[in-house]
């Protein structure tokens, strides 16, 4: 049977020297109070284009508030601090979301004497913003939201106390961009503790992870909508191990489906990522990221851009609490090195990044001041591929695509390449070359009768230069 993929093709022009800029440390907040980011389920961290929005808690009034600041020249210079939530109780793990010039935000709150959940938006990227809205209405706690946005429909997941002691998986959607909201949905069903929920959209397609109890220990469990949310497949389990899988964070772009995950949580604790390219259907194997046998890694937060997919985390390698990045450039295939961000002797925490325009952002909670405070650190070329003045451009082309197993594929490539340094590569979904040969002419004629069916991703390099471009065998 012949699978349909909508293809979208991409390329990627990579300078395989070094690209990395990151600039200094920008303090974002400054009060004697503390003032932290949340939990990795959530993004503290939105852009779109120029204007960058970051959230957060803070405890300045006294019980903790949700506060809220936004950057309209991309992360140059700052506006001043929102105080978006005034009551006298508790206001706990905002999460942020960004579609067009509307910001969603959820957190929850105990001023109706147990924890709900509540929302609230600004429709003019974060001038103005509107009353809070309370989503949840039971008599048992709903906490730890996440949210995510895509056209007009707004996505919402927790975890809820309703069923018993133990936590069960929510969601519900609004689908006139959080002016109304459906009913509550219940994600999850067993007599073990369901929690940390992460959710992330792509068209129709709705993705929500959270870790489970029902296994012995925690395990990262994933579910899926192709309907935009309104019905639900079956649960899947994700990881298999001996340990606990904790710190869960998914995000969606296109078919393709990004996890990522601490496994420990306690020394030694690392990274973890998985992926699907058919919209959670199927999983690729576990990657493992960092690999130390005494240091806690942990708090991952990652966010996909086209085919690049950016990663940062807490890590205490160093002896302490720094972040870290690293980034793949092929839609999670194969992955870079580490790359450290944070340089102190204080504690550096709970990272958040998020990517637009040529720009990666990160956020997170330091305590160098003596107090917990927001920090802010970005790559101005991280989330672009540079080609060195004066280079000649190029691209290629590949047909027919997708293609049959059985026929020949053709990579056409529009300029002379430089034939004492160029080959083409071929990787498979899992990262491996399968293919691999030097260059001597423009035209490239490839047997696809050696390949079965599925996603390859095919590199050009000449020179200095690489490209990049997805081929599909059916």
């Amino acid at each position: 049977m012949i699978i349909k993929i909508q293809l979208f093709a991409f390329l990627i022009f990579i300078n395989l020297k070094s690209n990395a800029q990151w600039q200094p440390d920008a303090r974002l907040t400054n009060d004697s109070s503390t003032s932290f980011t949340s939990y990795n389920n959530s993004r503290c961290i939105a852009a779109k284009e120029d204007t960058v929005h970051v959230i957060w808690e803070d405890s300045r009034d006294g019980a903790p508030e949700i506060y809220y600041k936004r950057s309209t020249d991309g992360g140059i210079s700052w506006g001043a601090d929102t105080r978006l939530t005034n009551n006298s109780f508790t206001s706990w793990f905002p999460c942020v979301s960004v579609n067009g010039s509307n910001v969603h935000v959820v957190w929850f709150d105990d001023r109706d004497g147990n924890y709900e959940i509540y929302y609230k938006r600004s429709i003019d990227a974060g001038t103005s913003w509107g009353s809070d809205i309370r989503l949840t209405n039971d008599s048992f706690a709903s906490g730890r939201p996440t949210i995510f946005a895509t056209d007009s429909v707004v996505h919402v997941a927790w975890g809820d106390t309703r069923n018993g002691d133990v936590r069960e998986i929510y969601y519900k959607r609004s689908a006139d961009g959080g002016n109304t909201w459906g009913a509550d949905t219940r994600i999850t069903n067993d007599p073990n503790d369901s929690r940390h929920a992460s959710i992330s959209a792509s068209g129709l397609y709705v993705h929500v992870l959270w870790i489970d109890l029902r296994d012995g220990n925690y395990e990262v469990y994933y579910k899926g909508s192709g309907d935009g949310g309104l019905t639900w497949g079956t649960d899947t389990r994700l990881t298999n191990t001996s340990t606990v899988s904790e710190y869960p964070l998914l995000t969606a772009s296109g078919s393709v489906v990004h996890v990522v995950w601490a496994d420990g949580p306690v020394s030694p604790s690392n990274i973890f990522y998985k992926h699907s390219t058919d919209n959670g259907i199927t999983w690729q194997p576990d990657v493992q990221l960092t690999n130390s046998s005494t240091a806690i890694s942990i708090a991952p937060s990652l966010t996909v851009f086209d085919s690049m997919v950016h990663l940062v985390w807490q890590d205490n390698r160093d002896g302490n609490n720094e972040i870290y990045y690293n980034q793949s450039l092929d839609e999670g295939v194969s992955w870079g090195t580490d790359n450290r961000l944070t340089d102190q002797v204080a504690s550096s925490e709970s990272p958040f990044v998020t990517a637009s325009g040529t720009a990666v952002h990160v956020i997170w909670q330091d305590n160098r001041d003596g107090n917990y405070e927001i920090y802010y650190k970005q790559d101005p070329t991280g989330n672009s591929v540079g080609i060195e003045e004066n280079s000649i451009e190029y691209s290629f082309s590949i047909a027919p695509n997708p293609v049959r197993r059985g026929n020949n594929f053709v990579i056409n490539i529009n300029s002379q390449p430089d034939t004492r340094n160029s080959k083409i590569e071929i990787f498979n979904a899992l990262g491996e070359n399968i293919y691999s040969e030097k260059l001597s002419s423009k035209t490239q004629t490839i047997y696809s009768q050696f390949f079965s069916s599925g996603i390859y991703f095919v590199k050009v390099i000449d020179g200095e230069k690489m490209l990049i471009q997805k081929v599909i065998v059916q």
